[in-house]
């Protein structure tokens, strides 16, 4: 019973469409309507990361240590898990717009900060590169569950909620060939190399350097945050925020403030009191902190597998056109087969990726890989959709904010697990090769501990969906 709504066999009730602004009337294609459009083009524009693939090398190059690039990352994840909720709650409360508006703003921020950003290590480089980690996890968690919300809100005002896994399936299509653009030209133009031979083929004769290609991909970053500023201003917002005047619940900003704490209590106590929700959940956040430990990680994975630095661009890309095709499938079973079965799609996928890893075969050992990024679209995919179809829409921002949280949650506990094994494995593997170089000692180390990765995945696999029997039973 409790998963009716999951399967659509019991009606979810629509009355967005009352206070969609205009009264405007239903439409028989979701793409015509305009904040659905908008939303596949933010995602676009805030999630064309060109600086993605070289990311790493970036910082470094700017004069920062690798301890104080751990460092930067572990404030970005904290700034997420600290403003993940709030943000949601603050997106009901003030409108799901704003926190666009704020998030892409932030990006534009963020874009600033580097390219001002000195070379050379000092503490002001330090603290800028702190304050860019920062305001990109704010970003992260401004935007977090707002457009989603806004876009699924929309649907039910003016469509069919049926159709949200169309929408999911062309947003992760475009998003993916975005991906791929901003991948491949950010690790392009970082290439002082390819950049001079392209000048000078074009007749230019200005001397080229890794100084002056550092910020190219950061530009680009820049102006595709503008992007994401301009499509968030041309959103509509569907009901006027708690902070309205027009709104009966509030009308000031101290009534914004109560809403804000009462809002993720609520959306907590409806997820525990859900039995679907928290069954969702639990099972999203098991797979979803083993692959993204993974995909964390995977350059160093491709080093054991004997590929060169200068092709993970280019694999990290092809890997990513998935996300066109997996989409179509993700649709299809959703729509004719129940959640129990989709969500042993994904954990078969995902675990026959992990065990095929163990064997690190040279070269060959990218064919895992396949179903691991398979596994994470579906994982999306089918995430989106249920979630979306149990959540009302006065708490889909906060509730979608929940997910966001416990997921970064989850990906920061196995992190931890999985430095606790590394920190355990080292003595014995380093004092049977004395002399061994630091990077072929890591490259020992990876492929030791991730023959732990399979039966630790069937281990929470195992207890997650206990959990799952359990609840949905009671």
């Amino acid at each position: 019973m409790v998963l009716k709504s999951l399967t659509g066999s019991t009606p979810i009730p629509e009355t967005l469409h009352t206070l969609y602004t205009g009264s405007r009337p239903f439409v028989s294609n979701p793409f015509d309507i305009p904040n659905v459009r908008l939303f596949i083009w933010f995602r676009i524009f805030f999630g064309a990361r060109f600086y993605y693939p070289v990311f790493t090398v970036l910082f470094l190059d700017f004069g920062i240590t690798l301890d104080q690039f751990a460092l930067l990352n572990v404030a970005w994840a904290a700034t997420i898990i600290f403003l993940e909720v709030p943000s949601g709650a603050l997106a009901d409360i003030v409108g799901r717009r704003t926190l666009l508006i704020a998030a892409a703003g932030l990006m534009i921020f963020e874009m600033a900060v580097l390219c001002v950003a000195p070379i050379g290590m000092s503490p002001l480089l330090f603290s800028l590169l702190l304050l860019n980690r920062v305001a990109s996890g704010a970003a992260e968690a401004a935007a977090s569950g707002a457009d989603e919300a806004l876009a699924y809100d929309s649907l039910a005002a003016r469509g069919n909620t049926s159709e949200w896994p169309k929408i999911l399936e062309r947003q992760m299509r475009m998003t993916s060939i975005a991906f791929v653009v901003s991948s491949t030209t950010g690790a392009a133009v970082y290439d002082p190399d390819l950049v001079r031979k392209i000048a000078h083929a074009m007749g230019g004769t200005m001397e080229i350097t890794q100084a002056t290609t550092l910020r190219f991909p950061i530009v680009l970053c820049l102006l595709a945050g503008i992007g994401a500023f301009i499509t968030a201003l041309r959103i509509k917002e569907l009901r006027d925020p708690v902070t309205s005047r027009n709104d009966p619940r509030g009308g000031n900003v101290r009534r914004a403030l109560q809403e804000a704490t009462r809002l993720p209590l609520e959306a907590g106590r409806w997820i525990l009191g859900t039995p679907a929700a928290l069954v969702l959940i639990v099972t999203g956040v098991t797979f979803d902190s083993m692959i993204r430990l993974f995909l964390t990680m995977n350059s160093q994975y491709y080093r054991v597998i004997d590929y060169p630095e200068a092709s993970f661009g280019v694999i990290g890309s092809a890997f990513s056109l998935l996300g066109m095709i997996v989409p179509g499938w993700a649709k299809r079973l959703a729509e004719s087969r129940p959640p129990w079965f989709n969500g042993m799609v994904v954990a078969v996928l995902a675990w026959g990726g992990i065990w095929g890893l163990t064997f690190t075969v040279p070269l060959l050992g990218l064919l895992p890989v396949i179903p691991l990024f398979a596994s994470f679209f579906f994982l999306m995919f089918f995430m989106s959709h249920y979630l979306n179809r149990i959540t009302e829409s006065s708490q889909r921002a906060t509730v979608l904010s929940f997910r966001g949280l416990v997921f970064n949650l989850g990906y920061a506990s196995i992190g931890i697990l999985y430095s606790l094994l590394v920190a355990v494995r080292r003595p014995g593997i380093q004092s049977g090769r004395p002399g061994l170089p630091e990077s072929d000692l890591q490259g020992l180390l990876f492929v030791d501990t991730i023959q732990f990765w399979p039966w630790y995945f069937l281990a929470t696999i195992a207890l997650a969906s206990a959990f799952a029997f359990w609840r949905i039973r009671a």
